[in-house]
């Protein structure tokens, strides 16, 4: 089994879907039907769509060291507020659970974003 896309609600589907792909070093390819899609990988889809109210989510990304690297750099070039846990998400600093490294940041939508590098 695997998961094959989630829907996330955002008010502009297309700014918040092109700003998730910019930091998360993925390309945007436009809409398919009325969702903003990014392809994260062969199986999984983040599907965006407008919502005049939501509650934020919370959702996790497992990455190579590589990858952590370069999104970490595209996360403090933008300026964007970053931290180590799910309550500090704004201190400036990484964890290293599992042995691994983390961080926690909010996208435009208040969405909270986890990028890890080890299964915790």
């Amino acid at each position: 089994m695997e998961l094959n896309h989630t829907i996330i609600p955002v008010h502009d589907k297309g700014a918040s879907a092109r700003f998730f792909a910019e930091i998360m070093g993925l390309a945007y390819k436009g809409t398919l039907g009325h969702f903003a899609l990014v392809k994260v990988n062969s199986a999984l889809t983040m599907d965006f769509d407008n919502a005049a109210d939501f509650q934020t989510h919370h959702y996790a990304f497992k990455v190579s060291d590589s990858e952590f690297d370069s999104i970490l750099a595209r996360i403090q070039a933008a300026d964007i507020a970053h931290g180590s846990g799910p309550r500090t998400p704004e201190d400036g600093t990484l964890n290293k659970r599992s042995g691994g490294r983390g961080f926690y940041w909010r996208d435009r939508d208040g969405h909270l974003m986890e990028v890890l590098t080890r299964d915790s």
